[in-house]
């Protein structure tokens, strides 16, 4: 009968009557009949998936309310996967039907039961053959002994399920087995209800009550919609390859599944067929893999999660609509973080009344210094667009993650753990409301795909040398952290959703060193990742939000690759690095975060290098008490607080770092100790009470920190807490680094801040070199304190809104080589100790150089044209000398003296000084330019020293013993710079 002779409609009505066989046949009938039986699948497929007594949803237990894409298909994979069993005699051929096992006529159906031919299981067994199938009729059956399983045989529970239950205890001694339809629950002499040794078993939509299942390599394990509840567990002894698919795990009394020992060189005959089994799975995603993270709400926010196949993102924002939108136009404005952050002076307002005005007269006759050795920074790019230090907005373009697929491109190591297929393989399981999900020990292995893990005290844990490979699992709601690695652990961490954890998302301590990648780390009750312990791992291109402490947390020496992720929204640091912590935090996105973008202290001694710090709530990077590191090539912009806030009693290098467009200071350089902060320090910060729930419930321990809620985790768990046999030794440690003994801060770009461009109140050395500081609200350089020899040599501080270089009373400096242009106050207003050295200062509004109060200072060898006022004024009673300078006169109409000194200093030498003034008579006089040297900075390095002489790394001082307190207070100069 052709199939246009009927509606489509009617022969749907009517196929819907055959059984699975004559389906089959109907397919074969021709390519017209074959589409019209292959469009049933949402009707007569569903309704024989579904019907089918040895079958569960496809999609069970993790997501039951979720159709599969093909019901036929569902079908299809479960008629194979039934049939595995039946491969190891090559007489056994597989069955042309899709469902039920071509029969033998050797192979016979045994019945027990009341009435049956067998009233007890061990009396059946001890008649059957092989082969035979085995069926128990509704009942509940039990043996005071261990029952041998001694030839392949086939149990069959007959009903629903849980109207047949075992007591039992089974050992299969024979190369196959099947068991489906039936509930264990353990006999009065053993918890193990069935083992086995060389051979495999396969079990079909069977339930384990109170029971465990042990199978011990070379014997390998099927087991497809079975149920472990009650304390059951599955228990893997040194297997091969055992396959785990669709099971409910609940109500564990230690882990659901323990994978322990290496795999055993012997292979049974099952391996081969279990491989292609496994990679016959369709790829599945864990529930919830596929949510977006929730995009910011600050404009320029480079938030959102974007297609796959986008790695770059690109989004143009002007910093008026981002001030706008945020409400920080107004902080910015009105921020006085000191009274005196300015350099406003009685003089100014005495002698310079144009001063004060945004646009003085114009310099006619101004004196060319565009061409200084850093110019190359400020001018337009071939293609016309404007460079970062010179830009009015803030950067535009961010990296975006990459797709998994490209980080296995790039990474042989992974892309060889995404394929393996050793060990115990766990798919589409659901993990729920237990002690523990999976644990792996001494050298296990076991790859977990598209399962759910929820509500148990932890998920994963992977210990002493195992390997473990999870791809788009869902692990949430654990009540301490969702995966551990320890003990030299390793493998493969990739697409998962890990969220909502009591502890860290991720663990990694004692020498473990996984690969963790395209991730979605967020909404953990602490920090997302923690790396302690000399925990080690490559952490790249994941999305770590909105977690209630640390994106990313590296204590104890810990040495991770942070790279690729974008760390957002987090409502403490982006990344704290505490305690010796060490790592290598490359080009990721650190954005949105309610405290410091970067946080590093006690010891802390990171690579910081090129990543993107913008729009937090606090500080871009801080470096807190005993803080280290290298800081280089990164962009910290549009941060409420500071772009990078440092304590004095620190030593970090920054280098080449662009700190543009934060509404408070670029850099603040902060004193460790200040009576004004005492509360702080000993954190009483403010806030603290409601940051992290109930203090006293301990859930929560603000100044003890995740370091020591850590030893508790590791008490429970039954191992040693003992920091300092895992630390690497001094000698290693000091022959991979350099050390240094006063902080660095070289070639670095701070402009457009909204104060000062790098701010310096501290009680420590520190050494300012070839910096580009320009467009700031406020001063350029501003030297509150310094006890100790602050070096400022060889910067370019340029059209700042107000002076160039302020130094205050009692502050020893030294400025030397620089250039300091445009202005809009004085070029430098010093107040302290020092010398002032072959600078040049050119064009700025107030004086040229203003000396005040009782300083002792030596002024050498300058080059000074201001725009109105005094070229160098020696204001009070000033010691020291002004020896060599030459000044040129600004605008023809300032009458100001260019070399001014108070009448009656006497302890202050004038000697050799030029000054040239405009030829009112002469109009072919040549312009004056900077010659020998050009303007300054010079294109080489400070003070003769060559790039290659600074230390490339920083050395890391070991303490005598390592606390696990985390550091709660801080100077009030920084908004939020603690990370707990």
């Amino acid at each position: 009968m052709e199939v246009g002779s009927l509606p489509v409609e009617l022969w749907r009505v009517i196929l819907a009557y055959l059984p699975l066989r004559d389906l089959g046949r109907c397919c074969q009938v021709c390519r017209a009949w074959r589409e019209l039986i292959l469009s049933l699948d949402n009707t007569r497929w569903r309704q024989l998936c579904l019907g089918c007594p040895e079958c569960r949803h496809p999609n069970w237990p993790s997501q039951p309310h979720l159709e599969p894409p093909s019901w036929r298909e569902a079908l299809k994979q479960h008629a194979l996967a039934t049939r595995t069993w039946t491969q190891n005699g090559p007489e056994l051929q597989s069955s042309a039907c899709l469902l039920f096992f071509r029969r033998r006529k050797d192979r016979r159906v045994w019945h027990v039961g009341p009435g049956c031919e067998f009233e007890t299981l061990r009396g059946a067994l001890g008649v059957v053959g092989p082969y035979d199938r085995v069926v128990l009729h509704p009942g509940v059956y039990e043996e005071q002994a261990e029952v041998a399983l001694k030839v392949p045989v086939e149990l069959v529970g007959l009903g629903r399920l849980g109207e047949v239950a075992l007591l039992v205890c089974m050992e299969q001694q024979c190369p196959t087995a099947r068991l489906c339809n039936l509930v264990f629950m353990p006999p009065w002499f053993s918890t193990v209800v069935y083992k086995t040794s060389w051979g495999h078993v396969q079990l079909d939509n069977c339930n384990f009550e109170g029971a465990q299942l042990q199978v011990r390599g070379p014997a390998t394990c099927q087991a497809r919609f079975c149920s472990f509840s009650q304390g059951s567990s599955a228990h893997l002894l040194g297997v091969v390859l055992s396959l785990l698919d669709s099971c409910d795990f609940s109500g564990s009394d230690t882990a659901s599944v323990t994978v322990e020992g290496p795999p055993v060189s012997e292979r049974n005959w099952a391996c081969k067929h279990l491989a292609a089994l496994a990679r016959t799975f369709p790829s599945c995603g864990a529930s919830g893999s596929n949510r977006s993270p929730p995009t910011g709400h600050v404009a320029g926010s480079t938030g959102g999660h974007q297609p796959s196949g986008a790695n770059v993102k690109k989004e143009h924002v002007n910093i008026e609509d981002w001030q706008r939108r945020t409400g920080v136009d107004a902080v910015c404005q009105g921020t006085v973080i000191e009274d005196c952050w300015g350099d406003r002076s009685e003089g100014e307002e005495e002698d310079g009344g144009g001063i004060n005005t945004i646009n003085p007269c114009t310099l006619d006759y101004k004196i060319p210094c565009d061409h200084h050795g850093l110019s190359h920074l400020l001018k337009p790019q071939p293609d016309g667009s404007l460079p970062p230090a010179s830009s009015p907005d803030p950067p535009s373009v961010t990296p975006e993650p990459l797709t998994f697929q490209q980080e296995l491109d790039r990474d042989p190591e992974a892309q060889m753990l995404a394929a393996s297929t050793h060990g115990c393989i766990l798919r589409r399981c659901l993990f729920r409301e237990g002690k523990g999900g999976v644990h792996l020990s001494n050298y296990g292995q076991a790859r977990l795909e598209g399962n759910v893990f929820r509500g148990l005290n932890y998920a994963v844990r992977c210990i002493q040398n195992s390997t473990i490979v999870m791809l788009r699992n869902e692990v949430c709601e654990c009540r301490a952290s969702g995966v551990f690695l320890r003990l030299s652990a390793q493998g493969l961490i990739a697409e998962n959703d890990i969220h909502s954890n009591g502890e860290a998302g991720l663990d990694i301590r004692k020498g473990a060193n996984p690969i963790i990648v395209c991730n979605k780390i967020h909404s953990g009750l602490r920090s997302g990742v923690v790396v302690l312990g000399n925990g080690k791992g490559s952490i790249r291109s994941n999305q770590i939000y909105n977690n209630k402490e640390a994106g990313v947390y590296i204590l104890f020496s810990g040495n991770p690759v942070v790279s690729g992720n974008h760390i957002f929204q987090g409502q403490a640091a982006g990344i704290a690095i505490n305690e010796n912590g060490r790592g290598m935090i490359s080009e990721n996105v650190i954005r949105e975060n309610q405290w410091g973008g970067v946080d590093i202290r006690r010891g802390g001694d990171p690579i910081l290098r090129n990543n993107y710090i913008c729009y937090g709530y606090s500080d871009g990077v801080v470096v807190g008490e005993r803080g280290r590191g290298l800081i280089e090539g990164n962009h910290v912009y549009c941060n409420k607080g500071c772009g990078v806030w440092v304590m004095s009693s620190s030593l970090p290098q920054l280098l080449g770092n662009y700190i543009t467009h934060n509404c408070m200071y670029g850099l603040a350089v902060f004193c460790r100790k200040d009576p004004g902060n005492i509360e702080a320090r000993e954190g009483n910060w403010p806030g603290q009470a409601g940051v992290g729930g109930d203090g006293g419930s301990g859930e929560r321990r603000g100044v003890d920190g995740e370091g020591r809620e850590g030893q508790e985790n590791l008490n429970e768990e039954g191992e040693l807490f003992a920091w300092e046999s895992d630390l690497d030794s001094e000698d290693e440690r000091h022959s991979a680094r350099r050390s240094i003994s006063v902080a660095l801060v070289e070639s670095n770009c701070m402009n457009y801040n909204g104060a000062v461009g790098l701010y310096v109140k501290s009680s420590e050395p520190l050494n300012v070199f070839s910096n580009l500081v320009n467009s700031n609200r406020g001063t350029g350089i501003t030297v509150l304190q310094s006890s100790q020899l602050t070096r400022l040599v060889t910067n370019c501080i340029v059209d700042n809104g107000r002076g160039g270089v302020t130094v205050e009373k009692d502050c020893r400096v030294e400025l030397r080589g620089n250039g300091i242009y445009k202005n809009g106050g004085h070029g430098v207003s010093f107040g302290g100790n020092g010398q002032i050295v072959e600078n040049d200062v050119v064009g700025n509004c107030g004086y040229g150089i203003q000396v005040s109060g009782s300083a002792d200072i030596k002024i050498l060898r300058n080059r000074v044209q201001p725009a109105q006022g005094c070229g160098i004024a020696v204001l009070g009673p000033v010691k020291g000398v002004v020896h060599d300078n030459l000044l040129f006169q600004g605008h023809p109409g300032n009458k100001k003296s260019l070399l001014h000194m108070d009448p009656g200093n006497e302890s202050c030498a004038l000697r050799n000084n030029s000054v040239l003034r405009h030829n009112n008579s002469s109009t072919t006089a040549p312009p004056w330019v900077l010659e020998n040297p050009p303007p300054r900075p010079l294109a080489s390095s400070p003070s003769g020293l060559s790039s290659s002489q600074y230390p490339s790394r920083l050395g890391i001082s070991m303490t005598t013993r390592i606390s696990a307190t985390v550091e709660s207070g801080c100077h009030s100069g920084s908004m939020f710079c603690s990370i707990l």
